[in-house]
């Protein structure tokens, strides 16, 4: 089968133009589920944008100019002790979303239903995150923060990004209500499933682990009944010690059937481990992320 490529190669002129693209369109979308759904209904879910709609509550400051006065500070101690994990998209990104806050803020709200305004909210800002991320850029803000505890006391990223986003949503819990915290938690939730979903898809693969005696039948039917290539891996039996060859082949959702029956007819008593496989790039497959 002749490999077919992508049709715009990475770290050309128009492949950054559309990572910029990417980015502008992900900044745009953050922005529009912020001014229509969270600050509105004062759903502090995590991050600057959090952070501005509680000090907008305390003191009346414009949230696009309190994001502004963390993201900036925040990008360039980034370039101080972290270097190149900062680039262009990240300065860009550290102006150009808070301005987008700025442009849209008499745009909203969509609703003053609490929950709905948690769940779309949610939902537009993961979806504007994932955007960014497909372009390979960052919104900065936070994250910045959290690399730079990382680096700085050893604490996990992971750990640090959860500490600093339950720390805006206590904040929120005790400037607004419990209640707006609870809310705050839902959208968080969402928030990271929803950037999943853009970065990864709904579509899932199926990894088929098979061991079987019959191991030079099966593999010419996958191959040319199924059409898909496989692996062979070398095993060994744990209690025999025997050398038990395994066969490692991805398919999709709807070959799974197909590939079951065809073992089984080949040999009843393989032993078949199914596992999900979240993304799956190569031939066959998708090409490229």
């Amino acid at each position: 089968m002749r490999r077919k490529h992508p049709a715009i190669r990475i770290g050309s002129p128009l492949h950054q133009a559309i990572e910029y693209g990417l980015l502008l369109a992900g900044c745009l979308a953050i922005a529009l589920s912020f001014n229509f759904f969270l600050n509105p209904n004062q759903i502090a879910s995590g991050g600057v944008a959090g952070i501005s709609t509680i000090i907008q509550q305390l003191f009346s400051i414009e949230p696009a100019v309190m994001q502004w006065v963390l993201n900036i500070p925040l990008f360039i101690l980034g370039m101080l002790f972290l270097g190149g994990q900062f680039g262009l998209k990240t300065a860009v990104a550290s102006v150009v979303l808070p301005l987008f806050v700025l442009l849209t803020r008499d745009l909203g709200p969509l609703t003053t239903n609490a929950l709905l305004a948690t769940i779309y909210g949610g939902i537009g800002i993961g979806a504007g995150l994932g955007i960014v991320f497909r372009g390979r850029g960052s919104t900065g803000g936070l994250d910045s923060a959290a690399q730079l505890i990382h680096k700085w006391t050893g604490v996990g990223y992971g750990i640090a990004v959860a500490m600093l986003d339950g720390a805006v949503i206590l904040a929120a819990g005790i400037v607004f209500s419990p209640e707006k915290a609870l809310y705050a938690l839902i959208g968080l939730f969402v928030t990271t499933k929803t950037i999943d979903i853009v970065q990864i898809g709904f579509r899932y693969s199926k990894v088929a682990f098979i061991m079987t005696k019959e191991m030079e039948a099966i593999r010419d039917a996958i191959l040319f009944e199924l059409d898909r290539g496989l692996t062979l891996l070398d095993g060994r039996g744990g209690y025999t010690g025997e050398d038990r060859p395994t066969l490692m082949v991805v398919v999709s959702q709807t070959e799974v059937t197909r590939l079951k029956t065809i073992v089984r007819s080949v040999d009843p008593n393989a032993f078949i481990i199914l596992t999900d496989a979240h993304e799956v790039l190569g031939e066959g497959f998708k090409l490229h992320g």
